[in-house]
């Protein structure tokens, strides 16, 4: 059986989630502020968890914040940024020992809830606004992520593939906003934007491990309680259902060695389960486990590419396949690529690849249940998609897959984009990417 979860709404548009399970021996309190993705707006959201993690009014500098971490018997405290179909999220969290380990018998699950309590809703603040200091600190940071993305070159091919399909669409939009953005916000634009986050999007906040999650509870409903919001509640249909109006072929030039290939596809496929399953599952045997269709015959008999492999976004019906080539074989690995996708639309496929495919995507989720991390993310994709499966149904699920409606679901995916990144020596003519 799995972790059982538990969802409360709190507060207008504040909910608060559980899932216990007593093989942990921390919890993980995070707090989600979720807001579309608006241009103009992604870099003064995404700047506020990184200015928030600084300081309290109570604690109103690193050190001193710190202090009170270690404390809590060293609980850790991080901020990232997420990007959820055409929602921007902004992600607090806290992972820290559960009250039973406590050598004075201390609450460590309200303390702990406390002080993120504390770091969302009383920062540390100068003349009504945040810290000057502190913001010109952390937009350095984001614009150094930002400018990294770079550096990983298949991620970065990816990202630029997925932004050159959806063109036009929120969901080209850069979770951090661009390096022009962040250089534009000031201590008071953040502190706004940070209001607007209190007042406007939807929060979710969730604990994962083996304590009492009531204390918990009770202390950010009490801290929410009094706060009068007009919330925008996550709703996906606009993230689904984009038809392909015209395929786009896209080359840029780099100073790499190895070439990127990326084909873009998007589905018309339902938000129901059973297609939702039955994508995952003809995505894994196209491209997404060892014995898959592009690893066998694209990399391994044709020696086309370095790696060959699939991924879906569910959330948006996009699936990216991706390789690795020489300049003089992106042609071919392209070709071949859209042969194995045609075979596998005529169901030429063994029944042995299909059982290692579900065998493979078990034991994928059974391992979501092996980490604090996994779970949250698990089950917050879970609430803004509007379920509650467990890891444990969608396993039971996909094992009831049919070769039929695997051979449907690939028979939905259309060819969207293709993108090239190539060394500069072999794209003359085209962009190069500075």
């Amino acid at each position: 059986m799995g972790a059982p979860f538990q969802r409360t709404a709190i507060a207008e548009g504040v909910s608060f989630s559980a899932v216990q399970d007593p093989k942990f021996k921390h919890n993980r309190l995070s707090v989600c502020m979720i807001l579309p993705l608006e241009e103009g707006k992604l870099a003064q959201r995404a700047i506020v968890p990184y200015i928030l993690r600084q300081g309290t009014r109570r604690y109103p500098d690193f050190t001193r914040l710190n202090e009170r971490l270690s404390d809590l018997y060293g609980a850790s405290l991080e901020a990232s940024v997420d990007k959820f179909g055409s929602y921007q999220v902004m992600s607090l969290s806290m992972v820290g020992i559960d009250s039973r380990f406590a050598l004075e018998g201390e609450d460590m699950v309200r303390e702990q809830a406390k002080l993120l309590a504390d770091i969302v809703l009383d920062p540390y603040l100068e003349q009504g606004a945040f810290s000057a200091k502190e913001t010109d600190l952390e937009k350095e940071y984001l614009k150094d992520s930002i400018e990294a993305e770079i550096n990983d070159k298949r991620n970065y091919a990816l990202l630029r593939c997925k932004t050159i399909m959806c063109q036009g669409e929120t969901l080209a939009l850069p979770k951090l906003g661009t390096v022009e953005e962040v250089e534009a916000v000031t201590a008071e634009s953040a502190y706004h934007a940070y209001e607007e986050l209190l007042d406007r999007a939807q929060i979710e906040i969730l604990m994962t491990g083996c304590g009492d999650p009531e204390t918990a509870c009770q202390e950010f409903q009490r801290r929410f309680s009094d706060r009068k919001r007009q919330p925008i509640l996550v709703n996906l249909s606009d993230c689904r259902k984009q038809p392909v109006k015209e395929e786009k072929d896209i080359t840029d030039t780099l100073d790499v060695k190895q070439g990127k290939l990326v084909l873009g596809f998007r589905t018309d496929m339902e938000v129901s389960r059973e297609e939702r399953n039955a994508a995952r599952l003809a995505v894994a045997l196209l491209g997404g486990i060892p014995t898959s269709l592009l690893f066998l015959n694209v990399r391994e008999k044709l020696s086309l590419c370095y790696y060959c492999a699939a991924r879906l976004d569910t959330v948006t019906g996009i699936m990216l396949a991706d390789s690795g080539v020489e300049a003089e074989n992106c042609d071919k690995a392209q070709e071949e690529i859209l042969h194995q996708l045609h075979n596998m639309q005529k169901g030429e496929f063994t029944q042995s690849s299909l059982q290692e495919a579900k065998l493979f995507m078990k034991t994928a989720f059974r391992a979501t249940g092996d980490s604090l991390g996994s779970l949250e993310s698990w089950y917050l994709t879970q609430i803004l998609c509007g379920t509650a499966e467990s890891p444990e149904e969608t396993m039971a699920c996909l094992q009831a897959v049919t070769r039929e409606e695997i051979i449907a679901a690939a028979s939905k995916l259309q060819l969207d984009t293709v993108y090239r990144l190539l060394p500069k020596a072999a794209g003359k003519g085209v962009e190069e990417i500075e």
